[in-house]
């Protein structure tokens, strides 16, 4: 059962392609979690959120309580029921509040001719390629620390897989990005130094702090990376509907998760056809059978869900339990 395959996870993190009901699984596996005695922080990362409609309650950029202990049974064992808490990661708040931090250092760190046109760069950057990833993966890092602190579990449902492909991979691009600019830096400084005939010091009161920004940019990421790459901590549910297409990329983005080092611990079949409910939807059945058996031969490890259609809409905190009873 996937609930017991992320039972011991601090981090899980749901994906796949776009419509394949990624929203509905992570909210199920928080319910369920959370139905197990656990302090559970559900996360969109989606720039189309849904956390709200499938809530049916306001969910904003900073935790609101979607599940009481008094909403939910508490499973076998559980003694009490925990708690689930959401929040939608806002993509434009957090790129306003990830430049206002950067122009308040560089106007700190820089004199104050440059003011002027360190806010025109800002200004451009706003708009620029990787803006928006960086600022979604200071938050991303963000609640992960938070997770780590305050809570027993932090799931993540994610935008469709390009996007979450590429923020995984970012905390390693950006720590070695860091590693190299400081390693420039300590160069310029040395050689900056000697120049000046002061040996190998003299860093500047400026030069230190934007030392000490960088270091703790660098250590942020790095142990982003660690705690996403370690299958003690961290798992990777990829949600699927047994389709052509669904297959096709969730193939592709077994691949590039394990090559970059992330477990991988669960394949969800999402919404699949009823056998017994008339000549058509018996077909469609069968033709997913054929496309499971596809992706089966080419994962062969990884464990293999099947979620059926279910009835009605899934809204709230019922329609979701019984969802998690099926997980």
């Amino acid at each position: 059962m996937l609930l017991d395959l992320i039972a011991t996870r601090r981090v899980v993190f749901v994906g796949g392609k776009g419509g394949v009901g990624k929203t509905s699984i992570a909210a199920a596996l928080a319910l369920g979690r959370a139905a197990a005695g656990a302090r559970v922080l559900l996360v969109s990362t989606d720039p189309a959120h849904n956390l709200g409609h499938l809530w049916d309650r306001p969910v904003g950029d900073e935790p609101v309580r979607l599940a009481a202990p008094g909403d939910m049974t508490p499973r076998a064992g559980a003694g009490t029921a925990g708690y689930v808490d959401g929040l939608e990661i806002d993509p434009e708040r957090t790129v306003e509040q990830h430049l206002s931090a950067v122009a308040a250092t560089m106007r700190r760190l820089l004199p104050e001719r440059m003011h002027a046109p360190a806010d025109q760069h800002l200004q451009l950057a706003r708009q620029a390629p990787g803006t928006h990833e960086s600022a979604v993966l200071e938050r991303i890092a963000e609640a992960v620390e938070l997770g780590t602190e305050a809570y027993d579990l932090v799931v993540f449902d994610t935008a469709p897989s390009g996007h979450t492909l590429r923020l995984l991979a970012l905390p390693g691009q950006l720590t070695s990005w860091t590693d190299t600019l400081l390693t420039n830096r300590d160069r310029s400084e040395r050689f900056g130094a000697a120049m000046r005939g002061l040996g190998g010091g003299g860093e500047t009161d400026r030069d230190a702090e934007l030392r000490r920004i960088l270091l703790r940019r660098r250590d942020r990421f790095s142990r982003l990376r660690e705690v996403v790459t370690d299958p003690a901590r961290t798992g990777f549910v990829i949600v699927l509907t047994a389709e052509l297409l669904p297959i096709a990329e969730t193939m592709e983005v077994y691949e590039k998760l394990t090559g970059l080092g992330v477990d991988v611990t669960a394949l969800v079949a999402n919404r699949r056809s009823p056998s017994d409910a008339g000549e058509l939807l018996a077909r469609r059945r069968g033709q997913e059978d054929a496309h499971l058996v596809r992706l089966r031969r080419q994962v062969p490890d990884v464990p293999l869900l099947d979620v059926p259609l279910l009835p009605g809409d899934l809204v709230g905190t019922e329609a979701l339990a019984a969802l998690a009873d099926r997980l």
